[in-house]
């Protein structure tokens, strides 16, 4: 890829407790529409979680996230989610909603490696 792309973002939360609005930053998820590129990064970090439920189901959680990773992949699972394109999947996934994986409002930019770009995005607001 050459030249600049555009692309939007979002940081991926947990909200172990709904109700009290507290989260913890676990991952970032890139669309670039015209790239046709749509990638996340995910880490979650238990300990953060714990402290803020110490009854959060962790292994839930775990499932949440890979099904994340998987509508960002494309991953052929028999959801209609998965047969969307790429932009398509990103709107889906950054909709506004009130679960315990939610994501920031959608943000822009424009990168030269967009693969760079995220794993950059991690570092600044996951790691």
């Amino acid at each position: 890829m050459q030249g600049k792309h555009l692309y939007e973002y979002a940081v991926i939360r947990v909200v172990p407790r709904v109700e009290r609005e507290e989260f913890v930053n676990v991952g970032v998820i890139l669309c670039s529409k015209k790239e046709n590129f749509l990638e996340s990064r995910i880490q979650l970090e238990e300990g953060k979680l714990l402290a803020l439920d110490p009854e959060v189901d962790l292994a839930l959680l775990f499932d949440y996230l890979d099904s994340f990773t998987k509508i960002c992949e494309g991953t052929k699972s028999g959801s209609p989610i998965a047969e969307m394109d790429p932009a398509s999947r990103f709107r889906w996934l950054t909709a506004q909603r009130s679960s315990m994986i939610q994501t920031s409002r959608p943000h822009g930019g424009l990168s030269d490696d967009l693969n760079k770009t995220l794993d950059e995005l991690f570092a600044q607001f996951v790691a």
